[in-house]
């Protein structure tokens, strides 16, 4: 079984950044590729934001900080950040044919040990896989998000993914000090099968007009001690990935996934949520 020490995470958005992280915090070496420096640099501001609110809580120390900090190289260049990895972890947007692309290049790139991780939430992993010439070493690793805070780690088997590949994603995810749990691979696997139904079942309660989302939000915290409310955590997510699932579940899937037009709606006129400023909410 291979020992992983260098991971390589694709992708220094939102989930990216926050993977480097957990990734550095547990002593990883860490290098984090985005297509621009702007958004690596992006990337490294959550980090810092994200250890900050850490040491205020007195959950770590400014020495842990400047230690995982030292381990995490943010670079744009494609072979510099994989070429050498242990790991790669793919975390670019919810787009099959962009991740089949990237995992044609990791498999030409990487060392034959290296392991290809997808954090997709809902696309198939035995058709990403069937982009590379290792089907055996990829793996589905769908991280909560935000990752520093959220404790679970889907890990999903694609048709051809073996025993060892899946041993040495459960100890990454050991190390990290998260959990993991399985699921098939199927669309949305298990936790977007449920999550974007949900969310979208409120969208479509603020629409008909039964409540409003700041009352939507507040009757799940009060009544499902959810630590947020669906409206603050679609606003959080980024509308455009809850309306991309949707629309491929509900083609892959069922029906009952039709996107509510409120949230096609908020998604056209260019409202994602926090990071355009404006969501279902609006942000400073």
């Amino acid at each position: 079984m291979i020992e992983v020490r260098k991971i390589a995470v694709l992708g220094a958005g939102i989930m990216g950044s926050g993977i480097a992280q957990v990734a550095a915090q547990a002593g990883y070496e860490v290098a984090m590729r985005d297509m621009e420096h702007r958004f690596v640099e992006k990337g490294f501001d959550s980090i810092k934001e994200s250890l900050g609110k850490m040491q205020k809580g007195g959950k770590i120390t400014q020495e842990q900080i400047n230690e995982a900090l030292s381990l995490i190289k943010g670079t744009v260049d494609f072979g510099e950040a994989v070429s050498d990895a242990d790991l790669v972890i793919e975390a670019i947007p919810e787009n099959l044919d962009m991740k089949k692309q990237i995992f044609k290049g990791l498999d030409e790139t990487c060392s034959e040990h290296t392991i290809l991780a997808t954090n997709t939430s809902s696309l198939s992993i035995t058709a990403i896989a069937s982009a590379t010439k290792r089907s055996e070493k990829v793996i589905g690793m769908h991280f909560s998000n935000p990752v520093p805070v959220m404790m679970g780690v889907e890990l999903i088997r694609g048709r051809d993914t073996s025993d060892e590949t899946l041993e040495v994603a459960k100890g990454v995810v050991r190390r990290i000090g998260k959990e993991h749990f399985l699921a098939l691979d199927f669309p949305g696997f298990a936790g977007n099968r449920l999550l974007p139904l949900f969310i979208n079942e409120a969208f479509y309660v603020v629409w008909q007009g039964i409540a409003t989302p700041e009352d939507v939000d507040k009757m799940c915290k009060l009544m499902l001690r959810h630590p947020m409310g669906p409206f603050e955590l679609a606003d959080f997510t980024g509308l455009d990935t809850i309306l991309s699932v949707l629309e491929y579940l509900h083609k892959e899937v069922d029906e009952k996934y039709r996107p509510c037009p409120l949230l096609k709606q908020l998604v056209g006129a260019g409202h994602y949520g926090r990071k355009t400023g404006r969501g279902v909410f609006k942000y400073s």
